[in-house]
């Protein structure tokens, strides 16, 4: 039978391979637009900030989703957090927008899984 310890390892590992994958596809896709068009979902506060150079900034939100990703392989104890204020920061994004609720409440929960990796890591990570 397996201890409670290896439950929690077995969840912290397993939000630790969602954390790493997910970002470094979402962040490469930003360069390839594949999986969709991420332009549609910048808020119109957000495009009119950039002036209409919103490929490049999803350039640098590609690079930066990437870096997450593989920083939750080496030091989760803190790019969970970086993840979960990053995902805060979508969520406003998306809200601003006031059309993707859905979206946004998909994130929400993704930002509290990347919270609960972090809370785990502190116990489970080396």
């Amino acid at each position: 039978m397996a201890s409670q310890s290896d439950y929690g390892r077995g969840a912290f590992r397993i939000l630790q391979v969602a954390f790493v994958i997910v970002p470094i596809l979402a962040g490469l896709d930003k360069f390839f637009y594949i999986l969709t068009n991420w332009s549609q979902y910048m808020s119109p506060y957000a495009t009119s900030v950039l002036h209409g150079h919103d490929r490049a900034f999803l350039y640098a939100v590609g690079v930066v989703e990437i870096i997450a990703g593989l920083g939750i392989i080496f030091k989760p104890k803190v790019f969970a957090y970086i993840v979960f204020l990053w995902l805060i920061l979508i969520i406003v994004n998306l809200l601003m927008q006031g059309i993707y609720y859905d979206i946004a409440l998909r994130d929400f929960g993704l930002m509290l899984s990347a919270l609960a990796l972090g809370r785990l890591s502190h116990r489970y990570a080396v």
